[in-house]
């Protein structure tokens, strides 16, 4: 499949925990090719209340790949192969708040950068381009998501700064301590490139970031433990597909600028552009070119 079909509307990234929809109806699943590669695994389309999903889970069914080895550009691009408008990401966080219990959900509107083996944008090999990244979030999504995990049973809270750092390892208590006193939110491993490609791709974005522990900052509570993040990831996975099923009712309406990003953003000059790259960019930006 190399060409934009519109097959899906809403976009999910599954992340650790969550690598199904159990309610999808009429279901199927696509292997996508992609000019950047192979996504993470096969994408599995369907319909929940009416609306057309594609899900794909991010570390692929068995959680096979590391956060560094995802093909970030891959994955996004077939989500705009497919037709997705809307994208959204879930995934485990930790919280670097006290008032943000394991447990709890964090829709953010920030990002820190703190990666550094990471391919973030769908730009370069002759053709340069600078999107607006100000505001990393489409708000009317992330209003939307929020709204959905109320409505899921979750406690929300709405706002707040994710950490995207490289991983695997966890934090030291070092840098937990230096991110909260950044007054960041949470802390994971993969959101932030996912949004900016979203942003180059000209979908509206959103996290759904699910609290799985303290990190290692908090003197009252035990470090991060893989077994009891697991444990929580069950019951966190269930409320996020919950909140899904809820959101495909409640997207947003109407144009928003996150679908006209480009506009004004490509710099080089069209005839310029080498023939091959055109040719790689043109769904996502063949209008443009």
């Amino acid at each position: 499949m190399s060409s934009t079909t519109p097959r899906a509307t809403l976009g999910v990234i599954g992340g650790s925990g969550l690598y199904d929809l159990a309610d999808l109806q009429d279901v199927e699943r696509v292997r996508v090719e992609t000019p950047f590669g192979d996504p993470s695994d096969e994408y599995v389309l369907g319909s929940l209340h009416g609306t057309r999903v594609a899900f794909l889970p991010r570390h692929a069914r068995g959680h096979r790949l590391l956060p560094s080895e995802l093909n970030f550009r891959a994955n996004v691009h077939g989500m705009k192969q497919l037709g997705v408008s809307f994208l959204l990401a879930v995934g485990a966080v930790g919280s670097l708040r006290e008032e943000i219990v394991p447990g709890h959900v964090v829709v953010p509107d920030q990002f820190i950068d703190r990666t550094f083996d990471r391919k973030a944008t769908f730009f370069g090999d002759g053709v340069v381009a600078h999107v607006q990244f100000g505001d990393p979030v489409c708000k009317a999504l992330a209003g939307a998501v929020a709204g959905a995990a109320r409505a899921a049973g979750a406690t929300v809270h709405e706002g707040g700064t994710y950490v995207c750092m490289e991983g695997p390892q966890f934090s030291t208590r070092a840098e937990s301590n230096l991110y909260r006193s950044w007054n960041a939110s949470v802390i994971g491993m993969t959101n932030l490139q996912e949004a900016k490609l979203a942003r180059e791709a000209e979908l509206c974005f959103a996290t759904l970031a699910l609290s799985t522990d303290y990190d290692c900052w908090h003197e009252s509570e035990a470090e991060v433990d893989v077994a009891a993040i697991v444990a929580l990831l069950h019951a966190n996975a269930a409320l996020a597909a919950r909140a899904v099923a809820t959101l495909t009712r409640a997207l947003p309406a109407g144009d928003c600028a996150c679908r006209h990003a480009l506009e004004g953003a490509i710099i080089t000059d069209r005839a310029a552009i080498p023939e091959a790259t055109r040719e790689r960019l043109r769904v996502v930006a063949g209008k443009y070119l």
